[in-house]
């Protein structure tokens, strides 16, 4: 192996191992597996309940039915994962899915009617609904680097595709022996114990607005604005919605695809399924490589593609062995779109809208997962399934090859968002801060040049910015001694923020200096918002103020 491939390979491994030694991050990841597990088992059972009921049409029409209150309801309830602590949210939904679930399979099992599976539906997913955004809002709060954090979205993107194999996996033993209904239970079980899982979560959470009656449309609302004024995110989000309605598209095609045009009979919708998990799982492991390499926005341009073009080949030709290895490159992309397209969003947005953001994203993907489901039945009412693939193949593949700048546009966007990162956590007093909030002080710096001999600030002047020096050397003179000189990479100024004094000294620019300036205003929030960089923030102005004056320490 080359020195460049070996590279590789230890970065893919940390990728995994990163997240095996943070508690946190372990079982955040394993309710994750749970949660989805049971939807894509879930999704299994339903549909062969609606295909009973009237067939492809059925399917369709309830696909659109469970996933319009969802789509009403995400951004509306997504304001409270951005208050409170976050787990709490993923606990509530996990164990609504669960109860909702289990309805389902109680009324299967009476041969009750079946609008009433049809109804514990829509309550899954109106929880379900809410769960990736909170848990996607979470992921950056247990992580300390944007490395660390692609690494968390790789193997969610790993558990995802498991998911999406074992979920249709399970549900196809399963229905080779017994019915519907153990299927819904066993999904059911796998909600209770994804909520098991986040009750012991222990981390240091931002300060967060009490949940005590928020305003929930007028926060809602600052998530879509978030969303519109920001053209990454727009970006990313519309891509998204091409996807979600490929996805809703294959929530029939698959069942009408394995009964009418393959004649594998109700186990080969599981087995289609289950090749799309098959490539996910591929697909999560060899994107295991693609973190740090900075084309996060090539990555999700190509899973977006995959997403369609199996599809259109598949109605070019429908043969069993041939759809279930083209619809295996639908994971593939699948997993590309979970890895990059998640850490795009997560490091684009600011924390404080995050889950909003992501409320934002759950709303629109459920809407056109719906809105999927529906024109698929459609185009197969109108003119014939193989039609009906070729049309909705041909949809992310063009649109992904229309954004392709633009995705690399925000590669580049990322990248210089990291060095400013790598800058601020190299000072003492920020090391101890979570990803989210060095991001937070990352995006409120601005830069100021001084030359040399210049002063940044003088001793008695009023203090209203912290600096970091980027290049060049600070002179720090109290009272006209030489206290100490700063290099690149060094912060000052913080004690007049902290303890809201006039500056204790004069900094003057031993050469031509860069520096990366935060207004008082950015940068007291997050600092004293932690204790851990509160503590360290008061132990490095004792030892500063020491050699100011070491008889008053």
């Amino acid at each position: 192996m080359t020195p460049d491939g070996s590279s590789r390979l230890r970065h893919a491994a940390a990728a995994f191992t990163s997240n095996a030694r943070n508690q946190n991050l372990r079982r955040a990841q394993l309710s994750f597996l749970g949660a989805w597990t049971a939807e894509w088992a879930f999704t299994v059972a339903l549909g062969i309940v609606a295909y009973r009921d009237g067939g492809a049409a059925a399917v369709g029409l309830v696909g659109l039915l469970r996933m319009v209150p969802s789509a009403v309801l995400a951004p509306m309830l997504s304001p409270l994962v951005d208050r409170g602590r976050r787990e709490r949210v993923l606990v509530v939904v996990s164990t609504l899915r669960g109860l909702a679930t289990a309805a389902a399979a109680v009324v299967v099992t009476l041969d009750a009617s079946v609008v009433l599976v049809y109804a514990a539906a829509v309550l899954s997913t109106i929880a379900a609904t809410l769960y990736r955004p909170a848990h996607s809002a979470l992921l950056p709060s247990l992580c300390r680097t944007g490395h660390e954090l692609a690494s968390a979205n790789v193997v969610r993107g790993l558990l995802d595709s498991v998911a999406t194999l074992v979920g249709p996996l399970v549900a196809t033993v399963l229905l080779g022996f017994a019915g519907v209904d153990l299927v819904f239970a066993v999904a059911a079980l796998a909600s209770f114990w994804s909520a098991a899982l986040m009750v012991g979560l222990r981390y240091d959470a931002p300060p967060r607005p009490a949940a005590t009656r928020p305003n929930l449309v007028a926060e809602a609302l600052d998530g879509v604005r978030a969303v519109a004024r920001h053209r990454g995110l727009s970006l990313v989000l519309g891509l998204a919605a091409a996807q979600a309605l490929t996805r809703g598209a294959l929530t029939v095609l698959s069942v009408v695809v394995a009964i009418e045009l393959l004649g594998t009979g109700e186990p080969g919708v599981g087995a289609l399924m289950t090749a799309v998990g098959v490539g996910a799982v591929l697909g999560s492991l060899a994107a295991s490589f693609l973190v740090g390499t900075g084309r996060l926005g090539a990555w999700f341009a190509l899973g977006v593609a995959l997403w369609g073009l199996p599809l259109a080949l598949v109605g070019a030709f429908p043969q069993e062995a041939a759809a279930l290895v083209l619809v295996a490159f639908i994971g593939v992309g699948n997993a590309l779109i979970d890895v990059a397209g998640f850490t795009l969003i997560g490091r684009m947005a600011a924390d404080e809208v995050l889950g909003r953001v992501f409320g934002v994203l759950e709303s629109v993907v459920t809407v056109f997962i719906g809105l999927g489901a529906m024109s698929a039945s459609l185009l197969i009412g109108w003119f014939d399934v193989r039609t009906a693939l070729v049309v909705t193949g041909l949809l992310c593949p063009v649109l992904a090859i229309a954004s392709w700048r633009s995705l690399r546009g925000l590669d580049r966007s990322v990248h210089m968002l990291d060095d400013d990162v790598a800058l601020l956590q190299g000072v003492p007093m920020l090391a101890p801060l979570p990803l989210p909030a060095v991001e937070r002080l990352a995006r409120g710096l601005r830069t100021v040049t001084v030359e040399s001999g210049a002063a940044v600030f003088r001793q008695g002047d009023e203090g209203d910015d912290y600096f970091v020096v980027g290049s060049g050397e600070v002179d720090v003179v109290g009272d006209g001694q030489l206290v100490t000189t700063l290099g690149s990479g060094e912060g000052f100024g913080e004690i007049a923020l902290l303890r809201r004094t006039p500056r204790t000294a004069t900094a003057l620019a031993r050469s031509d200096l860069t520096l990366r300036a935060l207004a008082s205003e950015r940068f007291l929030p997050v600092v004293l918002g932690y204790t851990p960089s509160t503590r360290q923030a008061e132990e490095d102005m004792a030892g500063l103020l020491e050699r100011f004056d070491p008889e008053s320490a």
